[in-house]
Order: C-alpha cells, then sequence, then structure tokens
C-alpha cells in the first residue's frame, strides 16, 4: 500500500507565491495571448532580418543590438515609466479591495495579470500602430532626402529639448505627457473590464510619445532614408517589442509593493541620466543621418 501523500498546496500560505514564479504558473487567457502574440512578433521579425540580411550602413549606422537597446531605453524613458508606476499603484488598490472582499491573494494576482496583460497588449499596438503611421506619412511624402532631413532636424531638436529640461527644468515648456492624462488613466482604469484597460493602454500609447517621440522619430526618419520595405518594418517591430519589455516585467512584479518602492527610487535617481542618454543617442543618430544624405 503507497504512502499517503500531503496536498503540498494547502500548506502553503497564498502569499509565498510572489513574483514571475506565481504568474507563470497559472496565466489567465489574456496573459497567454500577449506573450504569444510578442513572441510571434519577434520570431517573424527576426526570421525576416535572417533571409534578408542588412548593411547597416544603409540603414544609417542601425543594428540589431543598437534597435533594441534604444526600444528597451524609450520604455524606461522617466515620462513613460511614471505612468507605468500609476498604472502599478491603481493595480495595487484594485488588488487590496479584491483580498478585502474575499478572494484568495493568488486568485486577485492572477486577475490582475489579465487586466494587465489587456493593458499591456493594448500600449504595445498603439505605439506599433504610431510607428506605422510615422513611417507611411514620410513615405507619402515621398523618398526624397529633404523629408528625411525635415524629420531627422525635428527628432534633433526634441532631443535638445530633452536635454533643456534637465539642465534648465524651469525654463519654457517641457516635453512630458499631458498633465490630464493621469486623470484620464483613473477614469478609464475605474471603468475596469476589458474597455476600462482598453483605453488606458491606448491613452498611455499617445500620451508617451511627446516625451519619448524623440528617439522613436530618429529610428522611423532612418528606416525611411534606408528604403524601409519589410527589413525596415522587422526592425521596428523588435523595436517595439523591446520598448514594451519594461513595462511586461513591471506587470510581473506588480504585486509586490517592494519592488515598486525600489523602481520608484531608482527611477527617481536615474531618470535624469536616461534622458541624457537618449538625447544624447537621438543627437548621435540624427547628426549621422544628416551628414550621409
Amino acid at each position: 500500500m503507497g504512502a499517503v501523500r500531503a496536498p503540498a498546496d494547502t500548506r502553503a500560505p497564498a502569499d509565498a507565491v510572489r513574483g514571475p514564479i506565481g504568474a507563470l504558473r497559472a496565466l489567465p487567457r489574456p496573459a497567454l495571448f500577449l506573450i504569444g502574440g510578442l513572441s510571434a512578433v519577434a520570431l517573424a521579425s527576426l526570421g525576416i532580418l535572417a533571409a534578408l540580411p542588412f548593411e547597416a550602413a544603409r540603414f544609417g549606422g542601425l543594428t540589431l543590438p543598437v534597435v533594441l537597446g534604444s526600444g528597451f531605453a524609450d520604455g524606461l524613458n522617466p515620462c513613460a515609466f511614471a505612468l507605468l508606476v500609476l498604472f502599478a499603484t491603481y493595480t495595487l488598490t484594485v488588488l487590496n479591495s479584491v483580498t478585502a472582499a474575499g478572494a484568495a491573494t493568488v486568485e486577485a494576482r492572477r486577475r490582475l495579470l489579465g487586466a494587465g496583460s489587456i493593458y499591456v497588449g493594448a500600449v504595445f499596438v498603439t505605439y506599433f500602430v504610431i510607428g506605422l503611421g510615422l513611417l507611411s506619412a514620410l513615405a507619402w511624402l515621398g523618398q526624397d532626402h529633404l523629408v528625411t532631413r525635415a524629420a531627422a532636424i525635428l527628432a534633433l531638436v526634441m532631443a535638445l529639448w530633452m536635454l533643456k529640461d534637465v539642465f534648465l527644468p524651469s525654463v519654457g515648456p517641457s516635453l512630458a505627457a499631458p498633465h490630464a492624462t493621469h486623470g484620464w488613466m483613473h477614469r478609464a482604469m475605474e471603468r475596469g473590464g476589458l474597455a476600462g484597460m482598453l483605453i488606458a493602454g491606448v491613452l498611455v500609447g499617445i500620451c508617451t510619445v511627446p516625451c519619448s517621440g524623440a528617439i522613436y522619430l530618429a529610428i522611423v526618419a532612418v528606416l525611411h532614408a534606408s528604403g524601409g520595405g519589410a527589413t525596415g518594418l522587422a526592425l521596428l517591430a523588435l523595436y517595439n517589442v523591446a520598448y514594451i519589455v519594461p513595462l511586461v516585467a513591471l506587470l510581473l512584479f506588480v504585486a509586490d509593493r517592494r519592488v515598486l518602492g525600489r523602481l520608484g527610487r531608482w527611477n527617481r535617481a536615474h531618470g535624469d541620466r536616461v534622458k541624457i542618454g537618449l538625447a544624447v543617442a537621438v543627437v548621435a543618430m540624427t547628426l549621422g543621418l544628416l551628414l550621409t544624405l
């Protein structure tokens, strides 16, 4: 007669399951769709780049690591990061209310992971569509170098504006999401459900453009100058996958106040450095593009 096995789950407190491990044990359907969708986009884009190798010189010196690094840094932009922390703070409030109503902590976090996945997916799709719109607009204006120069100069001006915001914050307006964004997001999330999270994600995707548009526009200008095509589309898609990685990571840790506290402190300590790094990268990229046209 075999030994009786004790049910492991019944003796482990629900709060013991934390972070990404707890999320991966029982992923809700929206999270599976998000992971599957992002993975499919990344694999398809890498497949295109493998089938159609490109010369970095033709793409203004762009390489795959540069594109991925730029997208990831854009996702850490202090302006965008502030909106991500706002989302995290809101979800913690919801988590507390759901568990106070009697739901198990693990189940409450699972619900949040599902709702947050809808939100993250909406941000990704919106930001990607904006990039496609910029690329299409430049293509519609023509392949003339004047169009690319105008886009590069605009990106350069935005980069210098970012530096002004760091070193002379009190001089003139700042490149930032509209102040009303926080209120819009709160109202959208308070609606709850699929519609509320979709609206909040779309709002974030749109409202982060003013403060992160410099690097995005610089990348799009280089892709336009190179002729775009399937390779340009693949690079743009990978940029957006890298851009969303910090938000996906934040979503996995959203139920851990200690992690959020550390992220908030990191953002306050290094936010200006991230801005300077992004601005310098845009200046170098746009000047290189202008000199090669």
